[in-house]
């Protein structure tokens, strides 16, 4: 594939994507903070097992969304090369970084008028941004100028089904999502929720089944309900330090897809697990509606 260098794909760490493919990508990342137990950390920067173990012994967590002046800083290092800069954010819908990166644009603007910057909300999150971010650099490969690549995500975005669930309800309400009379009988009756990221880019649940195997299945299922007329040769699963049941969905997917498709696995980042705990597991992939 012919890529178009005249202009650099940005994003930030909340993609949950692994390591490898920032690097085949060429894609640069600013990253989110979080703290944990009162010690803060970027995001990334703690081996991700460890993490979910912290988790599951009750360790304390706050997450920071990336401030405009780094989002400047990284910004202007670009924009000095004479390079141009698409910047695909965190859905607004969840953190105000997508709000951080157009007040670095907008300052950044006076300093270099010959330069562009696109900031694109994606409305999506963890590796439903990465998907997204991928199929981008697939497009950027392909010869797409940065507005007409802009145009293709505005216009895709909204097709990024995220579907969800979580293993123990006590995190989601820790993050205000349920309360905690729901938490508390999910746990003694074994229910479990599905979750999916809507149009507003917030994340909010959408059913519950009972057993952890049923909500598994759901999240695949999905792909009847949604799929229509999309051609998905990539598809997105990440989890929570529960790569069994990652690797069970993959499965299934490749059941309902083909043995060819191609599957990005990989851990649910530290700041996006921060809210959603360990046993997280999440499908991601394109479709007709959200």
């Amino acid at each position: 594939m012919a890529q178009n260098n005249s202009y650099i794909l940005m994003t930030d760490s909340t993609c949950d994507l692994p390591q490898e493919l920032y690097k085949q990508m060429g894609v640069k990342v600013l990253k989110l903070t979080f703290e944990l137990d009162g010690q803060s950390y970027a995001d990334g920067d703690m081996d991700s097992h460890e993490f979910y173990e912290k988790m599951r012994h009750d360790s304390s967590t706050k997450t920071s969304q990336v401030a405009p002046s780094d989002c400047e800083k990284a910004f202007e290092a670009i924009l000095k090369t004479g390079t141009d800069i698409l910047y695909l954010a965190f859905s607004s819908g969840l953190s105000g970084t997508y709000n951080s990166a157009c007040i670095a644009r907008d300052t950044l603007k006076e300093r270099y008028p010959e330069r562009k910057i696109i900031v694109i909300d994606s409305l999506c999150a963890s590796t439903g941004e990465g998907l997204l971010l991928y199929k981008a650099w697939e497009k950027k490969c392909e010869g797409l100028s940065m507005t007409e690549l802009e145009d293709w995500l505005e216009n895709n975005k909204l097709h990024l089904c995220h579907m969800f669930t979580v293993d123990d309800l006590k995190y989601l309400h820790r993050g205000g999502r349920i309360s905690k009379a729901t938490a508390v009988a999910g746990a003694i009756l074994g229910i479990k929720p599905i979750l999916h990221v809507d149009n507003d880019g917030r994340l909010v649940a959408i059913g519950k089944v009972r057993g952890r195997k049923q909500s598994l299945n759901k999240l695949v299922e999905a792909l009847d309900e949604r799929i229509k007329g999309y051609d998905n040769t990539v598809i997105g699963i990440c989890h929570g330090d529960c790569r069994e049941d990652a690797e069970y969905v993959a499965d299934l997917a490749r059941q309902k897809l083909g043995q060819q498709v191609k599957i990005i696995t990989s851990y649910t980042g530290t700041v996006i697990g921060a809210h959603s705990g360990p046993g997280t597991l999440a499908f991601f992939f394109m479709g007709e509606k959200r």
